[in-house]
């Protein structure tokens, strides 16, 4: 059978994947090594053709098709195509050349990073029946999640889900044996999470980076040894993936001049969108994600690298060094606790927010149980915010009593390390920010209260009394006094 033909009738692929870029491949390998068969196409022959060759043992598991009739024959009815193809136009695309192929029980899963937005209009141009039906599920892991276990975060309908839930749940991530794949609610609802997940994901980076900023130029740290720091503070509350990566990252050199790795990456972070996403759809629901944003407008800044250079000879650097006694490892430790925490909180805040919007039944423990492995964000603390989560999902994080407690116990030294940093002419935004939320969430009377008497007097917008029922009072500036 040459590598255009379908396979023969009695062995179809039980699923099939379009796009075999770096996720995709990677993905299809997971799929095929799980015991599953797929066919496979992306619009580069080439590319089909190579990594079927270069699959070894799981090829046997790999139909290859160079053209879309083929690769759709190929797969057993009712079919199951997942598209692993770059976001926005070029999944629209695809779904418009699919669908004089497709019946109209077969579906379409979008497993790219999308925004929810469009996902939401996908799936609501499929129920009016036109053409197949359509689901959007994120994907979260990197190149290693998609080859050996990934977060799956399924949205759609429950039908569809249950049409390839067992097939995402063997492929997943698992953690004491439980897959990290759920579904979580209709249309858009995965690919939400997975916005959010990569929002959170921006704000621990970034205030991981600013602790290293501190120890680099406020207390004059080598990279080896800021490396032994992160390493100790894996073994802690704060084990997870992407504190044991920047352990490893700050440890390495580099081979080809023999100094650390970090001394010579140049300091301009590169994004693909989706925490702008994230920290966008924040704003548009009126929902305070304040660490999130300042982690991505970090990380805009950065890009501005000649302004900086420029501001630096204007204004000097960082004035003074910090003295080892004023931030310790333990305080190191305990601030990017609390920053955690709050990120966190934020980030499931927007999530419930955005359930509530669309009518969404968002299962947050769940959420959070499949965040446990697989995906960029998983952390050992994830455990107790599944917990927390279960008791009061409509409560702020960090108002459950494990929280709370350990929000106590942290934040003074949070406020020691901004405060410090802040003082010596560091960089801290993102800590700064989870520092602030904190402050104003435990204020229960704030300055809103002088916002309203000013949008009163220049616009006569109105504002409600602490002493009076009604919320369309005016100051006596409106009669002119």
């Amino acid at each position: 059978m040459s590598q255009s033909e379908s396979p023969s009738a009695t062995s179809p692929a039980q699923i099939g994947l379009i796009g075999l870029g770096t996720m995709g491949r990677n993905l299809a390998l997971n799929i095929a090594e799980k015991g599953f068969s797929i066919a496979v196409y992306n619009r580069t022959s080439e590319r089909t053709t190579s990594f079927h060759r270069d699959a070894g043992e799981l090829a046997d598991k790999i139909v290859p098709a160079l053209d879309l009739g083929s690769f759709v024959k190929a797969i057993q009815s009712p079919r199951a195509i997942i598209l692993m193809v770059p976001a926005g136009d070029a999944v629209d695309a695809q779904i418009e050349a699919l669908r004089p192929l497709l019946d109209a029980e077969d579906l379409i899963i979008d497993a790219g990073n999308a925004n929810y937005h469009d996902t939401n209009r996908r799936a609501a141009n499929a129920e009016g029946g036109n053409g197949p039906r359509f689901m959007g599920i994120g994907v979260s892991g990197g190149e290693e999640g998609a080859r050996h276990g990934p977060s799956i975060m399924g949205g759609g309908a429950q039908d569809a889900w249950n049409q390839v839930g067992h097939i995402l749940e063997v492929i997943s991530a698992k953690y004491e044996g439980e897959p990290c794949a759920a579904f979580l609610g209709a249309a858009g609802a995965g690919h939400l999470v997975k916005t959010v997940h990569n929002g959170i994901e921006y704000a621990d980076m970034q205030m991981i980076a600013e602790v290293y900023g501190v120890m680099r130029d406020g207390l004059g740290m080598p990279s080896a040894e800021i490396g032994d720091v992160f390493a100790k503070l894996n073994e802690g509350i704060l084990q997870s993936y992407l504190i044991e990566i920047s352990a490893k990252v700050a440890g390495t050199n580099d081979p080809e001049t023999g100094k650390p790795m970090l001394d010579i990456i140049l300091d301009t972070a590169g994004q693909k969108g989706t925490g702008r996403w994230t920290a966008i759809e924040a704003l548009m629901l009126g929902t305070p994600a304040s660490a999130i944003e300042a982690a991505v407008a970090a990380r805009n800044m950065s890009a501005r690298l000649p302004e900086r250079k420029t501001g630096e000879t204007v204004f000097g650097a960082a004035p003074s060094q910090i003295r080892e006694a004023e931030v310790s490892a333990e305080t190191i430790e305990a601030a990017l606790v609390a920053g955690k925490i709050i990120c966190y909180a934020q980030g499931f805040d927007l999530i419930l927010e955005a359930a509530k919007q669309y009518g969404w039944s968002m299962p947050l423990p769940e959420i959070a149980r499949i965040w446990r492995n697989g995906c960029i964000i998983r952390s050992e603390m994830l455990n107790d915010m599944a917990t927390a989560l279960a008791e009061d999902p409509s409560r702020n994080l960090m108002l459950a009593p494990f929280f709370a407690g350990k929000l106590k116990e942290t934040h003074q030294a949070l406020r020691q390390l901004v405060s410090i940093a802040v003082l010596n002419g560091l960089p801290v935004p993102a800590l700064s920010a989870a520092l602030s939320y904190f402050d104003v969430m435990r204020t229960a009377r704030s300055t809103a209260n002088m916002l309203q008497g000013q949008r009163d007097f220049f616009g006569a917008h109105g504002f409600a009394r602490t002493d009076k029922d009604g919320t369309d009072f005016h100051g006596p500036w409106a009669l002119g006094n």
